[in-house]
């Protein structure tokens, strides 16, 4: 489901600072030179301004993840106020990391660790303490790592964790892991609107890119005779995707509203799973990030990707991988099953009663009819955290741990970019969607799998 937001704050980096010497001769300077300390820090860039970055919570909607990454120290991450709390960033590479500055409001860790990881899942933890004073602190680490993250243990005041920048540093301009997924992007067309959209066939041979097709705006092409297609702006547009023929039954879709200078979308699984779909966007001051299903679900074969849906799913979500086979995985609000006089059509009765939900379990897997208005409820009901203390239900560690849960929604995070993915309506609460957003966008690559 496509949401709107605001482009991402951005402000130009620092200019370098510049070094003013006075020659009195030359063999003054050479001893002045020998003598003044190194600046460790001289060459280090910041890595972090303005990359896409996420929380274990937020105290409200006013101190998102976000604002702790984009420059301005009069905006901040707030947590809510229990132990542990994490807020992680995407610096979209693997990067050489030599420093990070923590810039702390008066609700500060008291303990900590800084911790690094390649794939967001597995982490390294690069410093700890259990002292911290707060104020700002300059912590040295080493290693490298994509995902950087501070992990609070312990807070020093009643209220949360609160930063007004978490800055990383490294040396930049480290070449990524080889990955030859999105392929090589120096020839990609300036756009003359509001952003250039290039379409990659990724469905490992299966079929040629002339048999590999999208839609937009009226028109259908094969990637064969036009793989770039020019976007201008428009507003909650769909571009769809077909295999075999212009009108095949495998296809899926992309959303997006595309300003004139922002682009806004996101992959989705809020229907069904009926192609494997990866987009990268690329902003003109350097923002670089992915979303959609990960490297691991692309290079398997679709009948392996319904096969392990089925054997990951409890038993009444089995049948979504069957209803419509071989051309599409559909959501669980769409089947029969769960729907009103099916075999799980009270598949949530009783959990949603149980925290003063009176609604059908095909409504809370669609989040439509009472919970239409009501976001942070119906995510709560699909995540199984409805019952939790409200800090718990903004922590993914928490979610789909036991009955009745999402499980379809559950089998896309665990199978997507960073775990972010759209498994029902409202799966962009606590930042766990697919959703992307940035402004002056350069180009937009999209992956068709099979």
């Amino acid at each position: 489901m496509l949401t709107t937001a605001d482009a991402l704050r951005r402000r130009p980096p620092d200019a370098p600072r510049s070094r003013a010497a006075l020659l009195v001769v030359a063999l003054l300077a050479a001893c002045l030179a020998a003598l003044a300390p190194t600046q460790a820090h001289a060459a280090d860039q910041l890595l972090s301004r303005g990359r896409p970055a996420t929380a274990s919570s937020v105290e409200n909607a006013a101190f998102p993840a976000g604002a702790a990454v984009d420059g301005d120290q009069g905006t901040r991450w707030s947590s809510a106020f229990a132990d542990p709390q994490w807020l992680q960033v995407d610096l979209g590479s693997l990067q050489q990391l030599s420093r990070v500055t923590l810039r702390w409001e008066a609700a500060y860790a008291k303990g900590y660790r800084i911790e690094t990881s390649a794939d967001a899942r597995t982490w390294t933890t690069a410093y700890s303490t259990a002292n911290a004073a707060g104020g700002t602190e300059n912590v040295t680490i080493s290693g490298s790592g994509r995902y950087v993250r501070l992990y609070g243990t312990a807070r020093a005041t009643a209220y949360g964790y609160s930063l007004w920048e978490f800055e990383v540093y490294g040396p930049g301009g480290t070449t990524p892991p080889p990955d030859d997924f999105w392929g090589s992007t120096a020839g990609i067309p300036a756009a003359h609107n509001a952003v250039e959209v290039k379409i990659l066939n990724r469905t490992n041979g299966k079929y040629p890119d002339s048999q590999v097709y999208w839609t937009f705006n009226g028109q259908t092409h094969s990637i064969a005779e036009q793989p770039y297609l020019d976007m201008p702006a428009n507003s909650a547009g769909r571009m769809y995707f077909h295999l075999g023929s212009p009108d095949g039954p495998y296809y899926d879709f992309i959303e997006f509203t595309v300003g004139g200078n922002v682009f806004n979308g996101n992959t989705t699984r809020v229907d069904a799973f009926g192609l494997k779909l990866a987009m990268r966007l690329h902003s003109k001051d350097g923002y670089d990030t992915e979303v959609g299903e990960n490297r691991q679900t692309f290079a398997e074969d679709r009948a392996t990707t319904f096969q392990r849906f089925t054997d990951a799913v409890p038993s009444p979500f089995k049948v979504l991988a069957q209803t419509q086979a071989p051309y599409r995985i559909i959501a669980p609000g769409s089947d029969p099953s769960f729907r009103a006089g099916g075999a799980n059509a009270g598949y949530f009765t009783a959990y949603a009663q149980s925290v003063g939900v009176n609604a059908a379990t095909s409504d809370i897997f669609g989040c439509a009819a009472s919970l239409a208005g009501d976001p942070d409820m119906c995510a709560a009901l699909n995540r199984h955290v409805a019952t939790l203390p409200a800090a718990q239900q903004s922590d993914p560690a928490q979610y789909y741990k036991a009955a009745p849960a999402n499980y379809y929604a559950q089998f896309w995070h665990d199978n997507a970019i960073n775990r972010l993915a759209y498994g029902f309506p409202y799966d962009d609460v606590a930042g766990q969607s697919s959703f992307i957003s940035h402004g002056d966008p350069q180009w937009l690559l999209v992956a068709v799998g099979w």
